[in-house]
């Protein structure tokens, strides 16, 4: 399955880099958030996909639900966002990302995260302990499984923090105070946990809204490589919430 997951991401990065290279529009949904033709290409791409990797297994993904298409729940799911890091997208940056996680009693436990204008893509196998980094382009050629990669433990000389480069707050600053910061770098969508999980951060805290499908195949990667994510008082981070809705969040490397 993590191979046809991968795959699946690769194709749908090359519906959204169809779009990137396009002067194309900017829509905006019912919350007020930015919609592009990207955005709904690529999910329509995961979908039909999906429903042949693993028939019945629901998908809860992002433009789907934004339309009022809210799957019959099970204890195993699939969590998509077909374009995460629109505003990057918007501004022709490459720090956006297809990701696509399955999901078992409340835990992510496969997590696949492509940035192809980057040609980076990132998996995690939770269970076998295994994630890795593959140089990937959008046609869908995949010649092996990359480099492992491996979240380190905190370094002596002090943390390197990642936050959002569209969403960083006050809060988030506060919290960072507490910790011996030495270095700070910004970067938009999913990748912030990859950062960790490659072991390039130690701590990414996000203090304000996310849903689901922003932070599942991010988590099953940093989780895979043997990072971890809970709420901010250590508390376990789950999935199938009420709305798809997360609250604060802090992911970290190795202890």
């Amino acid at each position: 399955m993590l191979q046809s997951l991968i795959y699946t991401a690769q194709r749908a990065g090359a519906a959204i880099m169809s779009v990137y290279a396009t002067d194309f529009s900017v829509q905006s949904k019912a919350d007020a958030s930015p919609v592009t033709a990207a955005d709904e290409a690529a999910e329509k791409i995961i979908l039909a996909d999906l429903a042949a990797i693993a028939p019945g297994v629901p998908v809860v993904a992002e433009e789907a639900v934004a339309a009022g298409k809210v799957p019959v729940m099970a204890d195993r799911f699939f969590l998509v966002d077909p374009l995460d890091g629109t505003k990057e997208f918007i501004s022709h940056r490459d720090e956006f990302t297809v990701n696509v996680a399955l999901v078992e009693a409340g835990e992510p436990v496969l997590g696949v995260v492509f940035a192809p204008a980057r040609h980076e893509l990132f998996w995690g196998d939770v269970r076998a302990g295994k994630a890795g980094r593959i140089d990937a382009d959008p046609d869908g050629t995949m010649p092996s499984l990359g480099n492992a990669i491996t979240a380190r433990a905190a370094p002596a000389r002090g943390l390197t923090a990642v936050a959002s480069r569209s969403h960083r707050t006050p809060e988030t600053d506060a919290f960072l105070s507490n910790y011996p910061v030495a270095e700070f770098r910004s970067i938009g969508s999913s990748l912030k946990f990859c950062l960790v999980a490659t072991g390039e951060a130690d701590l990414y805290p996000r203090v304000g809204p996310t849903m689901e499908w922003d932070t599942a195949a991010g988590h099953a990667v940093l989780v895979a490589a043997g990072g971890c994510v809970t709420g901010l008082g250590g508390e376990p981070f789950r999935y199938g919430k009420p709305g798809f809705r997360n609250g604060n969040f802090v992911a970290r490397g190795r202890p």
